[in-house]
């Protein structure tokens, strides 16, 4: 039996020991094709076990690697052929044997790699005459009887040569040749996966280049467009060599991904700020966030989501840059095609922008992401410029040199409160899920003002922030200035800029307080506002859980002020300021109030927190987060206005708004930044200074009631009570 094979030359047992043989010198125009042969030949010829003696096997060849003898291998070089005796012995069906030629030869034979003809075994035999012919190619064939073939010998593919797994050539990378052999044995497979890799690849930078920022403005005509860049982009790599092409490929893939990650986080941002991402002042947010999430999912699930957002940003550079580098590949394989290709979607280009052509709307022609790359590069220039504008703007305050007795005269004597409750919008007393509950509240609990001779005066005012970020809305409110991002507040908060608080301070008559249970560390701002005693997270004595990111309930935050600062006889006024955090997202668990005599140090909640709804339930889903964020609004506003009816008198006055409308999960996309203001007093002289303001009697300011900006505020509240401006 006659088979090319790729094993290690097998012995003849019965074959006489061979003989020692001078070695002949090799012939200088003698041409020899020899397979390569496995490891193991070598060491086999090494020892001698390889050498046939003349005359003892009727067929012997000598085979040097793991290929069939039908494979080709441009990279090897022919070797010289070397004649041993035991050549005319062998027969004409067996070729040349180099094994016959001794060690020497065949180490000659490996040093220079020879040219495998693709030949098979047919071919091998036919040829066998040619063979003797220092000048011809010899197929070198084995053949073994199956006696012969003992039964620990290596598989071999037996045929002609071209199945059997043939395996790469051995200068080949293991992977590529197995990959390539994977190919060629599943061919269909290969092209159908090689074309959908490829239709991928191009998805992801078409979804990059087109991605919007908002998630409302997601819709099929947005993807439905050419992409001016990507014309451009493939013009390119179209005409640069291979080197700059695979550079350029993967600067752009880079820059696609960071475009897309920054796009995902407007979009993030938008849902819950109601603005785009800064890439300047907002990366200090994401600690907030994490604390968010920890609060809301637990420790586990804060950092898994962290986990996720981390893999999908490397996920999304790694994953654009591999698509963007095929595509080059691609193009650079068929450069006429793709030539060809750009230019007639140049053309539509130019002649859809030309006439104005559109989808449902949408233009065809687009330069949507070099919009997107301008805008953002414009709002950073803008950032860079309000930093050194907005400190010019803090410096300017009309009543910073007001003496302290021209300050606040209609209202000495009386003890003021300023209340800000977390994320009271417009939304909740206008939106149709929430507006039935939260409005029936402000009425029953304005009624309860009037029985207890308080009256009320409200209006809407426009916060500097919205879904999140209070602080901006509570510096803004209080300072007179609009503060609307992280680098006005820094800016804002290490001057002197006069604040309301700072302004009752500065008449000498009043003590100023601040209770505000969302803080739990250092809080340097306190100086800047004028607090003289913090009661933070820290100082209330509270022993209950807390409620998703709220620390303690409302109701036990009044309790607590009442116990530890308003219930006690002071000799000055009282000038507080409280920020009420029950209505802070994610609205679940949600407090109840008990009766105040069983409030205690909180521990009563213990039941009511575990009793109430999974904030990861609730979140999630928009419905319930209307339902639940406008029932943990009617429990801010009644824990308010109970304590103010039990605890008030003729000379507390009370202002009490929300910091920013909810996220736009509840308050819906492209909602207004509008929030409710109220001033509460017994003393109709308070609500008769505001008289001209146009605000609405009683809780619930009217659609129509007038709307301000939240810092302008402060001036007109200063002027309304006495204040005189000083420049």
């Amino acid at each position: 039996m006659s088979f090319n094979t790729s094993s290690r030359q097998l012995p003849n047992t019965d074959a006489a020991p061979p003989r020692e043989e001078p070695t002949p010198e090799p012939l200088a125009d003698t041409d020899t094709v020899i397979g390569t042969g496995t490891d193991a030949d070598e060491d086999a010829a090494a020892s001698g076990e390889g050498e046939a003696a003349a005359g003892a096997a009727p067929e012997a060849a000598v085979t040097e690697g793991a290929t069939s003898i039908g494979s080709e291998d441009p990279q090897e070089k022919p070797a010289e052929a070397v004649p041993g005796e035991g050549a005319d012995s062998a027969g004409t069906d067996s070729g040349t044997s180099a094994a016959a030629a001794g060690s020497e030869v065949r180490a000659e034979a490996e040093t220079e790699a020879p040219d495998v003809v693709g030949a098979d075994t047919d071919a091998a035999s036919g040829e066998a005459a040619d063979a003797a012919s220092p000048s011809s190619s010899v197929s070198v064939s084995v053949s073994v009887s199956p006696e012969e073939v003992p039964e620990d010998a290596p598989d071999v593919a037996v045929g002609d040569g071209a199945g059997g797994g043939e395996e790469p050539p051995g200068d080949e990378p293991p992977v590529r040749g197995r990959w390539r052999g994977w190919r060629d044995r599943y061919p269909v497979t290969a092209r159908t996966l090689a074309w959908t890799t490829t239709l991928v690849a191009a998805a992801l930078v078409l979804f990059a280049l087109l991605m919007p920022s908002q998630a409302d403005s997601f819709r099929p005509a947005e993807f439905l467009r050419l992409p001016v860049e990507a014309i451009f982009g493939a013009a390119l790599l179209i005409v640069l060599p291979r080197r700059p092409r695979i550079a350029l490929s993967v600067a752009a893939g880079l820059v696609l991904g960071v475009l897309t990650v920054l796009n995902i986080l407007d979009i993030g941002f938008n849902e819950y700020l109601g603005r785009g991402f800064n890439v300047v002042l907002d990366w200090s947010l994401f600690g907030d966030a994490q604390a968010y999430l920890q609060d809301t999912f637990g420790h586990g699930g804060a950092l898994g989501i962290a986990a996720l957002a981390v893999a999908l940003v490397i996920a999304i550079l790694v994953l654009m840059t591999l698509s963007v580098v095929r595509l080059g590949n691609l193009v650079a394989r068929n450069t006429e095609t793709a030539t060809r290709t750009t230019l007639f979607l140049a053309i539509a280009w130019v002649t859809c922008a030309a006439l104005g052509v559109q989808y449902t709307g949408v233009p065809i022609a687009s330069e949507h992401a070099a919009l997107v790359v301008q805008d953002r590069a414009a709002r950073v220039r803008q950032t860079l410029r309000d930093e050194a504008a907005f400190a010019e703007i803090s410096k300017n305050d009309r009543f910073a040199n007001t003496p302290p007795g021209q300050m606040l005269t209609d209202l000495r004597d009386k003890d003021m409160i300023i209340t800000f409750i977390e994320s009271y919008g417009r939304s909740a007393i206008e939106d149709p899920v929430m507006a039935p509950g939260v409005d029936a509240t402000l009425t029953a609990e304005n009624k309860k003002l009037t029985q207890a001779g308080f009256a009320a005066k409200s209006g809407w005012l426009t916060s500097a922030t919205y879904g999140g970020s209070s602080w901006l809305g509570h510096s803004t409110f209080l300072s007179g200035l609009w503060v609307n991002n992280q680098q006005r507040y820094r800016t804002v908060t290490a001057g002197d800029h006069l604040t309301l608080i700072s302004a009752f301070k500065k008449t000498g008559d009043y003590d100023t307080v601040g209770v505000m249970p969302g803080i739990q560390k250092n809080w340097p701002e306190q100086n800047f506002y004028g607090i003289d005693k913090l009661y933070d997270a820290h100082h209330l004595d509270y022993k209950g859980p807390k409620f998703s990111w709220s620390t303690m309930p409302d109701q036990y935050a009044l309790t607590a002020f009442e116990r530890l600062v308003h219930g006690k006889k002071h000799d000055k006024p009282l000038m507080s300021t409280i920020i009420l955090t029950s209505s802070h997202q994610p609205w679940a668990p949600i407090p109840k109030t008990v009766p105040e005599d069983q409030v205690g140090d909180g521990s009563v909640y213990d039941a009511i927190q575990k009793a109430g709804k999974n904030p990861g339930d609730i979140i999630t889903n928009s419905q319930k987060s209307k339902v639940e964020y406008g029932k943990s609004i009617s429990y801010s506003v009644t824990s308010l206005i109970d304590w103010l009816v039990k605890h008030g008198n003729k000379n507390t006055v009370l202002i009490y708004l929300g910091d920013h409308q909810p996220i736009a999960r509840v308050s819906g996309n492209h909602a207004s930044r509008d929030v409710p203001v109220s001033i509460v007093a017994k003393d109709p002289k308070v609500l008769d200074r505001i008289a001209d303001w146009g605000w609405t009697d009683g809780l619930r300011p009217e659609h129509d009631a007038p709307v301000w900006k939240m810092s302008s505020f402060r001036d007109r509240f200063l002027t309304a009570y006495g204040s005189t401006p000083h420049p």
